[in-house]
C-alpha cells in the first residue's frame, strides 16, 4: 500500500509499506512529482523483486565477508588463502563499514593503495575477492549494486617462464642436504608439485614398472599438524614414468634413510612443512648454488617442462604429465618454448608460389 500527502508544512510525505508485517517506510519532499517519482520507483523494485531494504546494508563489510567466507566451498588451502587476503588488505582499509556506504569510488581507492606494494597478480586476486562478497551481498538484497563493478585494475605483465639450464639443476642438486638432493632429482625429472612431492609414499612408486603415481600432496596450514589430501584439481590424478635417473636417486635415497610412508621427511621423521623447508633448506641452497633468490622449487617443474618439449613431446602429453586442466593451459605456460616453425611457414609458402609462378614462366608466349 503507497499513498501521497501533503502535511501542514508545504512538503509532500510519501509512504509506502514493502510487505504486509513490515514497517511504514515514509520520506519527505518539497515537490509532489518528486515524491510521486520516488514511490514509483520503490512500487517498481518491489513489483519486479529488486527492492533491497535500506537498512539490510547496515552490517559492516567485515561481519558480512566473514559470514561469505565460512560458508564457501573452498579447499583448505584456499579458505586459508582468502582469510589471510581479506585480514590483511581488505579489513583494515573497508572493514568497519557499512555495506551500503562503501562506493566504487573507495573500492578504486583500496586498488590504488594497494598497487603502490602489491604485484598486479596479487591486487588482481584481493579485488577478486571482495567482488565476490559484493556480489554475494547483492544476492542476498543488502545492497542494490555491488561497487566493484568498473573497478581498473594494474595490468599484470606475465613475465616468459625460463627454464633453469641443466647446469643450474646440477649446481642446485650439489648444494642441497645429502638428505634432500634426491627430492630435487624427482621434481626435475618428473615435474610433481612440491606438495606432491613432499607428500609421495612409498607406496605411489613402482620401481618395476617404472610409474609414479600422483594422487594426493601434502597440505600444510597454521595451527595443525601436516596432512594428505588430495591434488590441486581432478587433471592433478595422473601417472608419471620415471626416468631410470630418477629410479636410481630415489633407491639411493631409500638406502640412505628408510622410509615406511613418506619418502621424504624432516631429520625427526615428521613431515616436511614448505616455509621451514624454504627457509632452512632451499634458500640456503640456491645461495650456495649461486642462484637468484627468485629461483623456487616450482623452477623445477619447468625445467621438466622444458625437457619435455624440447624433445618433441606434444602439447597433449606435456598437459597430461604436469597435470594441468587443459591444454590452453599448457600453451599459456609454455608455448613460447615449443619450436617455432618459421623456416617451416617460408617452405611451405615458396613450394606453392614458387611453383605457381616457374609454372606462369613456362606458359607465357615468347
Amino acid at each position: 500500500m503507497a499513498s501521497i500527502d501533503k502535511r501542514p508544512n508545504g512538503t509532500w510525505r510519501a509512504r509506502y509499506r514493502p510487505a504486509a508485517n513490515s514497517p511504514q517506510k515514509t520520506r519527505a519532499f518539497d515537490r509532489k512529482i518528486d515524491a510521486q517519482r520516488w514511490l514509483d520507483e520503490r512500487t517498481a523494485a518491489l513489483v519486479t523483486g529488486q527492492f533491497v531494504d535500506p537498512k539490510a546494508g547496515q552490517q559492516t563489510l567485515r561481519e558480512y565477508a566473514e559470514l561469505w567466507r565460512t560458508s564457501q566451498v573452498h579447499r583448505p588451502t584456499t579458505a586459508a588463502h582468502v582469510e589471510t587476503m581479506l585480514r590483511r588488505h581488505v579489513y583494515p582499509a573497508l572493514g568497519e563499514r557499512p555495506l551500503f556506504s562503501i562506493l566504487p569510488s573507495d573500492v578504486q581507492g583500496l586498488v590504488k593503495r594497494l598497487s603502490a606494494t602489491l604485484a598486479p597478480s596479487t591486487v588482481g586476486v584481493v579485488h577478486r575477492i571482495l567482488a565476490g562478497i559484493f556480489k554475494a551481498a547483492v544476492r542476498d538484497r543488502r545492497i542494490v549494486a555491488s561497487p566493484c563493478e568498473g573497478t581498473k585494475l594494474p595490468k599484470a605483465h606475465k613475465q616468459p617462464v625460463e627454464p633453469l639450464s641443466l647446469d643450474a639443476v646440477r649446481a642446485l642438486t650439489d648444494a642441497m642436504p645429502a638428505r634432500y638432493r634426491a627430492l630435487i632429482t624427482l621434481a626435475a625429472g618428473t615435474g610433481i608439485r612440491q606438495g606432491e612431492a613432499l607428500g609421495l609414499s612409498i607406496d605411489r612408486v613402482d620401481f618395476l614398472r617404472r610409474t609414479l603415481t600422483v594422487d594426493r600432496q601434502l597440505v600444510t596450514l597454521p595451527g595443525r599438524p601436516p596432512y594428505l589430501a588430495a591434488p590441486k584439481t581432478q587433471a592433478s590424478v595422473r601417472t608419471i614414468p620415471l626416468p631410470q635417473v630418477v629410479i636410481d636417486a630415489l633407491a639411493a635415497h631409500l638406502a640412505e634413510w628408510p622410509a615406511e610412508a613418506l619418502l621424504f621427511t624432516t631429520e625427526l621423521r615428521t613431515p616436511i612443512r614448505r616455509t621451514a623447508f624454504s627457509a632452512r633448506v632451499w634458500q640456503p641452497a640456491v645461495k650456495r648454488a649461486g642462484l637468484p633468490t627468485s629461483v623456487t622449487f616450482h623452477a623445477l617443474r619447468h625445467f621438466y617442462a622444458s625437457l619435455l618439449i624440447r624433445h618433441g613431446e606434444s602439447v597433449k602429453t606435456v598437459q597430461a604429465r604436469l597435470g594441468h586442466a587443459s591444454a590452453a593451459e599448457t600453451l599459456d605456460t609454455y608455448s613460447h618454448l615449443w619450436p617455432d616453425s618459421d623456416d617451416r611457414t617460408r617452405a611451405a609458402v615458396d613450394s606453392v608460389l614458387r611453383t605457381a609462378e616457374d609454372s606462369l614462366r613456362t606458359a607465357a608466349p615468347l
